[in-house]
């Protein structure tokens, strides 16, 4: 009895399967050129130049949140003076505002720092901004390990936005070459390389054809969802770097 009924409701035409249509033929990939030779002397994986132990600075108990945010950047400034270009470069100017955080705390370009867990050790990474001409701003990124720092990510750009999402950290930057595009890179840990590597990057276009831009770019900014709970409070602004003779860097009480 099931049987029949079974064949009578799909005889009625209603409520059966139906044809989607022809498939399209599936299409793999091709290799073009399969006959050139492999590269017989490949580059430096990439990020093994960025990571680099910062000079002179103490970090107890590997807390990132006991050191001075612009006195770390003023001994990467001190141990590469006169760089102007590639992971410690900076604009000259910018340089001699860092030296003077002390005593123009105003004028430090070193931004309100953000503390994140980014390498997934349990323990927060310092995330530090530097402010600089032309609308553009230094990122760097710290891993406390061993009593001291190592910076694991060093870029400067004409960064609109900078987010944290989960462990990465998305910058949004300005596509000078193609108007009405912007740059959107995240920047994610790598055990093997012990950085942050630009994990993915994409092109996309945030104006429609034919807008006019802005003469004058957007301010950059630094944003993220509430920093991660800390027995110590993040500061709203930089704290000012004390100028003894010789340099100090250890942390203040």
């Amino acid at each position: 009895m099931l049987c029949a009924l079974l064949l009578t409701g799909c005889g009625s035409g209603e409520g059966g399967l139906k044809s989607a249509g022809p498939t399209p033929t599936a299409v793999g990939p091709v290799r073009l050129w399969p006959d050139l030779p492999p590269a017989t002397d490949p580059p430096i994986d990439y990020g093994e130049s960025d990571t680099q132990r910062v000079p002179g600075v103490k970090v107890p108990d590997n807390d990132v949140h006991s050191v001075t945010p612009a006195a770390v950047v003023l001994a990467e400034v001190r141990a590469h003076p006169d760089t102007y270009s590639g992971a410690d470069g900076l604009y000259e100017e910018t340089a001699r505002a860092i030296e003077a955080c002390g005593t123009k705390p105003a004028g430090c370009p070193v931004l309100r720092p953000y503390y994140r867990d980014l390498t997934g050790n349990g323990r927060d990474e310092l995330i530090v901004g530097i402010r600089m001409p032309d609308q553009q701003v230094g990122v760097r990124v710290y891993l406390a390990e061993n009593g001291g720092l190592t910076r694991i990510m060093s870029t400067v750009d004409q960064v609109i936005s900078v987010e944290l999402a989960g462990r990465d950290l998305i910058m949004r930057v300005s596509s000078a070459g193609i108007p009405g595009y912007e740059y959107r890179t995240a920047w994610s840990w790598d055990e093997q390389q012990h950085s942050m590597l630009p994990t993915r990057d994409e092109i996309i276009r945030v104006r429609p054809p034919g807008t006019v831009a802005s003469p004058v770019p957007p301010a950059p900014r630094l944003v993220s969802p509430t920093p991660t709970p800390t027995s110590g409070a993040v500061p709203a602004a930089p704290v000012p770097v004390p100028t003894p003779a010789p340099l100090s860097l250890e942390p203040g009480p």
